[in-house]
């Protein structure tokens, strides 16, 4: 099951991991959007300073996208 770290590059917040398999990641002009069958669920603007990474159970952490 795929899942994604967010860290904020500043250290200004705490990572957050998101675990949930129906959520899909799709970027949109400077945004990354978490979505499922029912619509966006997270969208972080590129200049908030975050990095994503997909992270797999049987796998090391990989950049996504």
């Amino acid at each position: 099951m795929p899942a994604y770290l967010i860290s904020h590059d500043k250290g200004a917040r705490g990572d957050i991991l998101i675990e949930d398999p129906e959520l899909t990641l799709t970027f949109s002009g400077d945004w990354a959007i978490f979505s499922d069958a029912q619509g966006p669920h997270l969208a972080i603007p590129a200049e908030q300073g975050v990095s994503i990474q997909r992270v797999d159970e049987d796998q090391d952490a990989k950049p996504a996208g």
